[in-house]
């Protein structure tokens, strides 16, 4: 509210721009998403060449990279099991710092913070594609897994969406799909640990691991 005052009755003051700053970080320290990302949206609309502007671009991708709810926190909720909307946004803020600002004393943390959003909203997909499974939508797992392949190729998730792929083609007696995305699979992850352990007689049953973890 001070901050407020501020730069109500000192906007042209030496401490208006930086107050408008701290509302952003006060907003988001009271973990209200919405209202630090309209706070740091207004700072670079106005002061777009400020010398820490950067900083505004990095609170919008902190804003919802920490956003949870009252009750994701009461159920401890896993962070791949929610809506994907905040992450999205929170990756689109820090992947506009990082091309924006390449050098700023920012980028490397939000750097580091793009690769986990990449690899949760591909652990997401996965989620989702096990329960497909475990519904018997085997087009929809292998729907679920390709866009994974194909939006997150470099996370973590793509050796279980082959393996996924594996077995729903399997399901759907889709042969041919499934021994090209068998021998993807071996190629690329030749450890797989269910490759490892399924020898030639147990080729048709190794992937009925889903019932166990299930």
């Amino acid at each position: 509210k001070l901050y407020e005052v501020i730069e109500s009755r000192f906007p042209h003051g030496r401490y208006a721009m930086q107050g408008q700053l701290e509302i952003a970080y006060a907003y988001y320290k009271k973990q209200e998403a919405a209202s630090a990302m309209a706070a740091a949206d207004r700072f670079i609309k106005l002061h777009p060449h400020h010398p820490n502007v950067d900083y505004a671009y990095y609170l919008k991708g902190l804003a919802n990279f920490n956003e949870r709810g009252i009750v994701e926190k009461l159920t401890q909720q896993q962070i791949d099991d929610r809506d994907t909307k905040s992450l999205r946004e929170s990756f689109l803020a820090f992947k506009e710092l990082v091309t924006r600002y390449p050098n700023s004393k920012y980028s490397k943390d939000a750097t580091l913070r793009m690769t986990f959003l990449v690899n949760t909203l591909a652990a997401n997909e996965l989620h989702v594609a096990r329960y497909y499974m475990k519904r018997e939508a085997y087009v929809a797992a292998v729907n679920r897994c390709k866009y994974v392949l194909e939006n997150y190729p470099n996370s973590t998730s793509v050796e279980e969406a082959l393996v996924i792929m594996v077995s729903a083609y399997d399901m759907l007696g889709m042969n041919d799909l499934k021994q090209d995305t068998l021998r993807v699979l071996k190629t690329n992850y030749p450890q797989n640990r269910f490759l490892g352990s399924a020898a030639p007689a147990e080729q048709k049953t190794w992937w009925k691991f889903w019932e166990s973890i299930w």
